[in-house]
């Protein structure tokens, strides 16, 4: 748009500067009208994503809490964890056990005589038939390929080898193949038979009770434990089936060695996530308290005070916390029970010494009060579920605001088009009255030129 930038030739105004405070009185009201609607909108898009944040972050502790199930969980300590460690689920009764670990599973291990060419020894020709437990698959080993190295690449590579796994040791003697079972325990033992060729490949067999041309460097062994003096046999060295919801993971052999193992209820667990809890709702309680907060000194109001939905989540969350609790009886029925309890902010305190108190005395009633069909954690978890519900209030509310900041976008862009009008309408009035000016301002010199030039009253000439 072309301006003018000089002052008016027959004004002598700065027309340009003149033009331009004009738009900006007419600018400035509508302008900051759009300015205080985009500051409320931006705060209010923060505050719900700080409230959604603050009501994820609690939703997350109420998460370990919210099923009776998660307070059964059981500590498994070994008395030596160089022999055995121990895990135990829910399902494992609490109690103490003596264990002896007398051996570990194993997985069989053959190898061949030395071959003194080393890898390039040739071995012969046939079909090599290997059976692992039972299953069973064949290389053939033809006369281009018959050599140490090519039988271990044959034996990896073939299709319907379980887990075989054939390798070359080298030693000062020559090379030897090994063939080791990838399942430990007896189930894993591995059988080799030769047939066809030019009957090379018999010094590879091993088959016990007829030919064992191989050497069996590890026995195909299962696990042996025996717990409080009864034996319990495993093809694996992580143990399942011998104690209900215990496994045992074995390390090493310790026969004619009892070692103690101790399962319990982890309670220590258990009030590391009640502590989680009340430090997350204090988080909570923090952000909503300064959200709906007014200081009367500063006059400064938080970006939800007196808003509905914040109303409704808190009263919603008070009566998570203090309802009362369906089904339970005797000394333990609520939080206040369990050392907590709510302060004059709204904050909580827990008394750790009462909490543990209370997990020794009657686990089953705090997990009830927590992750009971009607607990606690149990009804809070389920309303912060449906609160922060992508189609609830606080996503649909968010995404009407974002759409509002588009609009006031549009708002300002159409602002911009009518104010660039209203500043080409004053040039051109501006421009047209200097113009004016200039024409009245000549028209006023010609004629005072002329008035100069008529002759004075009197003064004619003398004859």
């Amino acid at each position: 748009m072309a301006t003018l930038q000089s002052p008016g030739i027959g004004s002598g105004l700065d027309i340009a500067s003149l033009v331009k405070q004009l738009v900006a009185v007419e600018r400035q009201p509508l302008e900051q009208r759009l300015n205080r609607r985009e500051s409320q909108i931006n705060a209010e898009i923060s505050a719900l994503g700080t409230l959604k944040s603050a009501l994820s972050n609690f939703k997350t502790a109420l998460e370990k809490l919210k099923s009776v199930d998660v307070f059964l969980a059981r500590t498994a300590k070994s008395g030596d964890t160089d022999v055995f460690e121990a895990s135990a689920s829910s399902k494992a009764a609490p109690g103490s056990y003596d264990i002896e670990v007398v051996q570990l599973a194993q997985a069989h291990q053959l190898a061949s005589a030395a071959f003194a060419d080393g890898a390039a020894s040739v071995v012969g020709t046939g079909t090599l038939t290997i059976t692992v437990g039972a299953t069973t698959f064949s290389v053939e080993i033809g006369e281009d390929a018959s050599t140490l190295a090519d039988i271990r690449d044959a034996i990896n590579a073939a299709s319907g080898n379980p887990g075989v796994r054939a390798t070359l040791i080298h030693g000062t003697d020559g090379s030897r193949l090994v063939l080791t079972s990838h399942e430990t325990g007896a189930q894993g033992a591995i059988r080799v038979t030769a047939e066809g060729g030019d009957g090379g490949l018999e010094a590879l067999v091993y088959d016990p009770g007829t030919t064992t041309n191989l050497t069996e460097l590890k026995a195909a062994t299962n696990a042996v434990i025996r717990i409080a003096g009864f034996e319990h046999e495993s093809s694996s060295n992580e143990i399942t089936g011998a104690i209900d919801g215990v496994t045992l993971s074995l390390k090493q052999a310790a026969p004619g060695t009892q070692i103690r193992l101790d399962v319990a209820y982890d309670t220590d667990a258990i009030a590391q996530r009640v502590k989680d809890f009340v430090a997350e709702y204090n988080k909570l309680n923090t952000q909503l308290s300064s959200l709906r907060s007014y200081d009367p000194t500063s006059q400064r109001a938080g970006p939800l005070l007196g808003d509905a939905l914040l109303r409704s989540i808190e009263s919603q969350i008070r009566r998570g916390l203090t309802d009362p609790i369906e089904g339970l009886e005797g000394e333990y029925t609520a939080l206040v029970n369990l050392g907590i309890k709510t302060t004059s902010t709204g904050a909580l305190t827990l008394d750790e010494s009462k909490l543990k108190e209370a997990l020794s005395a009657d686990l089953e009633a705090v997990a009830k009060i927590f992750g009971g069909e009607n607990g606690v954690a149990a009804r809070l978890y389920e309303g912060l579920e449906a609160r922060l519900a992508s189609d609830a209030e606080i996503d649909t509310r968010t995404q009407a605001l974002q759409r509002n900041q588009r609009s006031l976008t549009r708002e300002r862009e159409m602002l911009d088009v009518r104010m660039e009008a209203i500043h080409e309408r004053y040039m051109k009035q501006f421009t047209a009255l200097d113009s004016l000016l200039m024409t009245l301002q000549s028209t006023s010199s010609y004629l005072a030129q002329q008035l100069a030039n008529l002759p004075k009253p009197g003064g004619g000439s003398k004859d």
